[in-house]
């Protein structure tokens, strides 16, 4: 009897583990064009283990070993999948039985499921070496051991402020300034005032060499030192032109990391920064393309035994030998020479010696469908494709009103999340059957890395049968259409796609900041910013204005049919306008604004955080958002802080207005609505008797 019994369970685990490998195939297939196979071969594709799941190759390779020998192991960028070719069609077998279901434990608290599956193929590793921005040239073991350890030592951390070398903590990292200090505040230096001390005798053997070997024709005056913990990091920027000479000289010491350069055109450049390198940057690379380092505690790097054809041509984007690297603290030696001319570079527009243009002013309201979806193109849909990484690192915790509502839902209740973002909420309730879309093609592939089903979609028009959904969500995504009448298809959308009975709860930014004598968490950040005493004074991280110089540009470019450019964290003096998206020095590239996390207290905020772990068992949110950001966020030397801005249109809600748009589709009854910090919030039901438009 005992027997049978543990039999049966048995039979009820293999069956269970055979339906979470099939919907793994179908995963793969549907997002990654993956096609599995029944037939036994010598490779096979290794579900969630891949580098998008946090899991290292060192890590992957001691599990599959255990079956036998492995020829190849490929393990693409980002990806949550791998690909194993062992040495005999028997081991393969073997690996497919014994290691299917198998948990990775990996880190301290974090684990995953491995599935494995066949496949008649691997894709071929082409290993496309990417050239490095013009300018940019990498020196592998510039300094010894033994200089980085007098460098490391020559810089006294021990006190908390430094007259003499400009001491400042920020943060994302401690700074020391040796011969000139960087002013944060104006992203230049003070030219008439040297600091007291001059550049570490250290650093004379170091410099002597670079100007041997003609990396730079001139003495460097000035050094900038900082110091990075794991997870620590710098935003995108290029040297103010007018502050230093054309050669930046950047030496890692103590760690190695990963930078990324971005040229205007969005084209994007990954670096691995080994220990005791030197990265010279000069002309383009140094005038032109940002530079910067994400905060994150885990870095893609090159595996040991991953070579490329030259250091100058290790781009990390274009190779497939690749690992996780966990970061140690670095620090950075930053040498430049200060410029007492103008400069003079072939970049003018990027150029403030030469009056790079400002700003283009910003667009008029539509006059019609075609105008509206224009804007939408170039000031939603472009911008989210453009700065998905980092506004997913910003999107973690889930609202603790929407989480309520999701884990209302019974077991096997289908919901969609129309505007999904980065799925943060695709986990909240397992034992629904969760889907999302969105409109951004790299948000829904960040929603892929995490193991969330959704695909790319307008929220105007979803692929998905009428009536076939209990519920659906849209949390901060109808602000964002330009006209009543597109907001109002948006609503109609949703309401096509529940079934009878089904409810849609939807969330959009209020005009009423301060609501019933409350002032939502967006202005009280500002109001507690202002009133501290801060290392980068200027709110919201601005590099290149000032409050006051905001608010003048908003007024003089506000008009009657023109869309103002709102200043973060104050009160909306308009209901369509143009929201920044900028990375902030010292806040780790977060762009606060009122449908952010922001909306929760702290007190929510523990309490949602704790709903959605002890609803999501196999939550991998955390270990992922380190090791797959492919974020924009870096650094060399410079604090410049000149990182690109991005304007995103939204249209704010008045009291009552999300209300009267809800009412005038057919069959629909508000539930209830409210205010949730700096949000109006409706919960929808769709009637019983309702018609439904044809189906898709």
């Amino acid at each position: 009897m005992e027997n049978n019994s543990k039999a049966c369970r048995r039979g009820k685990v293999d069956k269970k583990l055979l339906r979470k490998q099939i919907k793994s195939s179908h995963t793969l297939l549907k997002h990654e064009g993956i096609s599995t196979t029944s037939n036994p071969s010598k490779s096979l594709v290794v579900a969630n283990g891949g580098l998008g799941n946090g899991v290292s190759r060192e890590e992957l390779s001691a599990v599959l070993k255990e079956m036998g020998e492995v020829e190849s192991l490929l393990m693409p960028p980002h990806k949550p999948y791998a690909f194993v070719t062992y040495g005999s069609e028997e081991i393969a077998r073997k690996a497919h039985v014994h290691l299917n279901g198998r948990t990775l434990q990996h880190g301290e608290e974090n684990n995953v499921t491995l599935y494995l599956s066949f496949v008649a193929s691997v894709p071929c590793e082409q290993q496309a070496c990417v050239t490095f921005p013009p300018g940019l040239v990498l020196v592998e073991d510039f300094v010894s051991p033994l200089e980085e350890a007098l460098l490391l030592a020559a810089i006294d951390w021990s006190s908390t402020s430094d007259p003499d070398t400009a001491q400042k903590a920020l943060k994302h990292r401690r700074v020391k300034h040796f011969g000139y200090e960087f002013c944060y505040d104006n992203n230049n230096v003070d030219k008439d005032k040297p600091l007291p001390v001059g550049l570490p005798q250290e650093c004379q053997p170091v410099l002597d060499r670079i100007m041997e070997n003609g990396y730079t024709k001139f003495m460097p005056d000035q050094l900038t030192v900082n110091q990075y913990e794991s997870g620590q990091g710098i935003p995108p920027h290029v040297d103010t032109h007018s502050a230093f000479e054309d050669t930046i000289l950047s030496l890692s010491l103590g760690a190695k990391t990963v930078m990324e350069f971005r040229h205007p055109d969005n084209r994007v450049v990954s670096v691995f920064l080994p220990a005791r390198s030197l990265l010279v940057m000069q002309g383009e690379s140094r005038y032109l393309w940002t530079h910067g380092i994400t905060p994150r505690k885990f870095d893609m790097v090159p595996a040991c035994d991953a070579q490329c054809s030259a250091p100058s041509m290790r781009d990390i984007g274009a190779l497939n030998q690749l690992t996780l690297s966990k970061r140690d603290t670095r620090t950075s030696f930053t040498f430049r020479k200060i410029r007492h001319e103008p400069c003079c570079c072939a970049f003018p527009s990027a150029c403030d010696s030469q009056g790079a243009p400002s700003p283009p002013s910003p667009p008029s309201l539509p006059r019609g469908h075609d105008d509206a979806t224009r804007l939408e193109e170039e000031y939603v849909h472009r911008v989210y494709d453009a700065i998905a990484p980092h506004f997913s690192s910003t999107r973690h915790t889930p609202w603790p009103r929407v989480c309520h509502f999701l884990s209302s839902l019974s077991p096997g209740n289908v919901l969609v999340d129309v505007g999904c973002g980065n799925g943060k909420y695709l986990g909240v309730n397992p034992e629904a059957i969760s889907v999302g879309c969105d409109r951004s093609s790299a948000l829904v592939q960040i929603c892929a890395q995490r193991g969330f089903p959704a695909f790319v979609s307008d929220a105007l028009c979803v692929p998905l049968r009428t009536a076939s959904c209990d519920a659906c969500i849209s949390i901060a995504v109808i602000h964002h259409f330009s006209t009543s009448e597109r907001r109002l298809a948006a609503v109609k959308e949703l309401v096509r796609l529940l079934k009878p009975g089904g409810h849609a709860l939807i969330y959009v930014w209020a005009f009423e900041q301060e609501y019933k004598q409350q002032k939502s968490k967006y202005l009280k950040d500002y109001n507690a910013k202002n009133n501290a005493v801060e290392d980068n004074p200027e709110p919201d991280g601005k590099s290149e204005s000032s409050p006051e110089h905001d608010k003048k540009r908003s007024s003089d470019e506000a008009t009657a049919d023109k869309l103002s450019v709102h200043i973060n964290r104050t009160a909306f003096n308009s209901q369509d306008l143009l929201v920044p998206w900028h990375l902030k020095e010292g806040k780790g590239g977060k762009t606060r604004e009122g449908d952010s996390e922001e909306a929760c207290t702290d007190r929510d905020k523990t309490k949602c955080k704790k709903l959605s772990k002890d609803s999501c068992p196999d939550n991998r949110d955390s270990s992922i958002r380190s090791h797959c950001n492919v974020d924009s966020h870096h650094e060399a030397g410079s604090q410049s802080g000149q990182a690109p801005v991005f304007h995103r249109y939204y249209h704010v809600f008045q009291q009552g207005e999300l209300e009267q748009l809800c009412v005038q589709v057919e069959g629909v009854k508000v539930q209830s609505s409210y205010h949730d910090q700096g949000n109006w919030c409706v919960l929808l039901e769709k009637g019983s008797g309702s018609r439904n438009s044809s189906g898709k």
